[in-house]
């Protein structure tokens, strides 16, 4: 528990903790981004207490900021925490000089919750005097630390990973509502100039009921009733303010014919679950959708495991034009990591298939590590698969 200005909050061990506090042993600045209540605030004033902090989300603030930089930033000689940069887009060109005057690392610490806003706003600015790092919301790894925390597969899928919930036991349909219409409501008109909100939140619906599925942009844009490039272009407002992500396909030079087009996951199954009107753990263990939502549950843990520990990309799918897949590929210096997630209960018989036939295409390549994630209780280890439940994906080291 900590106190700061007079706004206490509960702060549990994230794990980017570590890559923060290097990057600010190493760069005079560091942005912190992600999406609207990951924990950024949180977690860079709990790890630098010491250092003054200004919110840009505050209208006097942000005003003082717009109008008068050069003042408002002397008003921090040591340095400072800036929440929201993304609110002053033009205040990291005033910390040029400032930094270059002084280049003690760590004094300068930035968060911003609308990536394309403030990576062209830092990196045309503090190029090489800036660590950046991405902190997405909580892993069940890191959610297990709060002092009441969903224990079940689908309390999990359902509840999400915004610390916001967790923190304040809160009902996860109640606080996502109030969180996505703040979103569309204020954070989309900052990012692009969307007229009809309304059938903005309708794409991201749509969205929703697509999640571990290919991009179709054709088919998305039909069932929106949009053009093809404003689907395209709406889809990077929600990657943009990390609400998806597009999971690129694996290409080899195997003699198989890959499928090229990307999956789309989002960052939450709670925000999913939410947008797909599943309000309770009952509609969610009978929805046609509930697989598609697991992998991308899997999916998001994995890459957040990954970004979490300072490794970015390197993840993919694989599909082949006969249907063969795997779920998740990833790709490390010496071997393959090839997953597939299952959201049941029982590991049935044919579901190591396609791990096996992809296993079998790089047997003179790449050495292949097969996984199996499910929603079952037990670690297994098969002759041709390790298998893992659930809530031990975050145990494994993905890195």
């Amino acid at each position: 528990m900590s106190n700061q200005a007079g706004i206490i909050f509960f702060m549990i061990q994230r794990d980017a903790s570590a890559i923060v506090r290097r990057a600010a042993r190493e760069f005079p600045v560091v942005a912190v981004t992600g999406p609207r209540q990951s924990g950024k605030s949180t977690l860079c004033r709990a790890l630098f207490p010491d250092h003054a902090y200004a919110s840009l989300e505050a209208p006097d603030t942000r005003q003082f900021a717009t109008d008068d930089p050069r003042g408002f930033l002397s008003g921090f000689p040591d340095g400072a925490i800036l929440d929201e940069i993304q609110n002053c887009p033009q205040l990291p060109s005033y910390l040029q000089g400032i930094v270059d005057a002084d280049r003690r690392h760590g004094r300068w610490i930035l968060t911003g919750s609308q990536h394309l806003a403030v990576m062209a706003s830092v990196t045309q600015s503090l190029a090489g005097r800036c660590g950046i790092i991405h902190l997405l919301p909580l892993s069940y790894g890191e959610m297990v630390h709060f002092p009441k925390y969903p224990t079940t597969l689908d309390q999990v899928l359902l509840t999400g990973g915004y610390p916001r919930i967790l923190d304040r036991q809160l009902n996860p349909s109640t606080w996502l509502s109030s969180y996505v219409a703040t979103y569309i409501e204020r954070d989309v008109r900052m990012i692009s100039n969307i007229g009809d909100l309304s059938v903005f939140q309708k794409f991201v619906e749509l969205c929703a009921g697509r999640t571990g599925q290919m991009v179709n942009l054709s088919s998305l844009a039909g069932d929106c009733g949009i053009s093809q490039p404003t689907a395209k272009a709406w889809l990077s407002v929600l990657e943009a303010s990390f609400i998806t992500f597009r999971l690129p396909a694996f290409s080899t030079n195997v003699r198989k014919r890959l499928v090229k087009s990307p999956k789309l996951h989002f960052y939450d199954s709670g925000l999913v679950c939410w947008l797909l009107g599943i309000r309770n753990t009952d509609h969610l263990r009978d929805h046609p959708l509930r697989g598609a939502i697991f992998e991308s549950w899997v999916t998001s843990e994995i890459l957040k495991h990954r970004v979490h520990r300072g490794e970015g990309g390197k993840i993919y799918f694989y599909r082949d034009q006969g249907g063969v897949e795997a779920d998740l590929v990833i790709d490390h210096a010496d071997h393959l990591d090839l997953l597939e997630a299952k959201s049941g209960q029982t590991v049935a018989g044919d579901a190591f298939a396609s791990l096996r036939k992809i296993s079998a295409e790089f047997t003179d390549s790449r050495k292949c590590r097969t996984f199996l994630i499910y929603g079952g209780s037990s670690q297994q280890k098969r002759s041709n698969a390790t298998v893992l439940p659930w809530n031990c994906v975050d145990d494994h080291n993905w890195t």
